[in-house]
C-alpha cells in the first residue's frame, strides 16, 4: 500500500499547481477528477491534451505521479459512455489504471445497473483498465450488501473504498467486511455519524483496522486523501496530519 491524494483536496488551484502543493506536503501520487464542470480537473471532451500535458509536468517533476483518475459524470448523463470511452482512452495513453465511476442513484433496477456496469467493465477491460464503483451515500453503492451483489453480478467489477459513507448517516458504522476482496481504490477522511468530515482526530474513522482488513486481502494499491477544505482550518495541516497518519500504519 502506498498513499496518494485527490487533486481535488485543493479545489481553487489549477490542476498543475494542486499537484505541485501536494508534491510539496510529500504526496508522491495523486487522483485525478475528470468530467465536464468547472469543478473537475480535466474537461471532457479536451481532456486528452490536457492530460497528456500534465503526465509529462509530473515526469519532469519526478515528484508526483497520476495513479487514478475519477469519473466524474452522472449516470444519466446522455454522453456519459461516450465520454467514458474517451477518458478510458486517456488513461491508457498516460498509463493509469484506475478509474473509479459512480453507481446509480437508489431505486434503480438491479438488472438494469447490472447491464450498466458490464458494459462499462468491458469498455475498461478493452484498454486494460481496473475498473470500481464508488461508495456513496444516495446511490445503489450505499448498502454493502447489494453492492456485493452488484461485483458478483459484474465480473471484473471492484469497489472504490470510501467507508465515510458507511460510518456518516448511521446511528452505527456499517458492516463492509464482505466487500475487501473487491476493493481497488481507497478513498479516506475523518467522519462522524453526522458529519461527512471533520478535523483530523475527531472522527470515528478506524484507520488501523482499515489497514489490518486490508492488508488481509493482499490489498496493493492506494490509499487516497481526500479531503474538502473545512472553514477555520488549516488545509495544508490537515493534509500533512492525514498522510503521516497513514504512513506511520503502513
Amino acid at each position: 500500500m502506498f498513499v496518494a491524494a485527490s487533486s481535488r483536496c485543493f479545489p481553487n488551484l489549477p490542476v498543475k499547481d494542486s499537484l505541485s502543493k501536494l508534491a510539496d506536503l510529500e504526496y508522491t501520487a495523486a487522483e485525478l477528477i475528470v468530467g465536464k464542470n468547472p469543478e473537475s480537473n480535466l474537461i471532457l471532451p479536451e481532456s486528452q491534451e490536457q492530460f497528456d500535458d500534465i503526465v509529462q509536468f509530473c515526469r519532469m517533476s519526478r515528484r508526483i505521479t497520476p495513479i487514478a483518475i475519477y469519473f466524474d459524470f452522472e449516470p444519466e448523463d446522455p454522453q456519459f459512455f461516450r465520454s467514458f470511452e474517451l477518458c478510458c482512452h486517456t488513461a491508457k495513453i498516460s498509463k493509469v489504471v484506475q478509474i473509479t465511476i459512480k453507481a446509480s442513484e437508489t431505486g434503480t433496477p438491479f438488472n438494469a445497473e447490472v447491464e450498466r456496469m458490464r458494459h462499462l467493465v468491458q469498455i475498461g477491460n478493452t484498454h486494460g483498465l481496473v475498473i470500481g464503483v464508488a461508495t456513496e451515500t444516495g446511490r445503489m453503492s450505499e448498502d454493502p450488501d447489494s453492492l456485493k451483489s452488484l461485483c458478483k453480478s459484474v465480473r471484473d467489477l471492484s469497489v472504490t473504498l470510501d467507508p465515510s459513507h458507511y460510518i456518516f448517516g448511521h446511528a452505527k458504522p456499517r458492516d463492509y467486511d464482505h466487500l475487501f476482496e473487491y476493493v481497488s481504490h481507497v478513498r479516506l477522511r475523518d467522519t462522524t455519524k453526522n458529519k461527512l468530515q471533520v478535523q483530523i482526530g475527531q472522527g470515528i474513522q478506524e484507520y488501523g483496522k482499515l489497514v489490518i482488513q486490508l492488508n488481509k486481502v493482499n490489498y496493493r494499491r492506494a490509499l487516497c486523501v481526500d479531503l474538502t477544505p473545512l472553514p477555520g482550518l488549516d488545509q495544508d495541516a490537515e493534509m500533512r496530519k492525514m498522510r503521516l497518519l497513514l504512513e506511520s500504519l503502513l
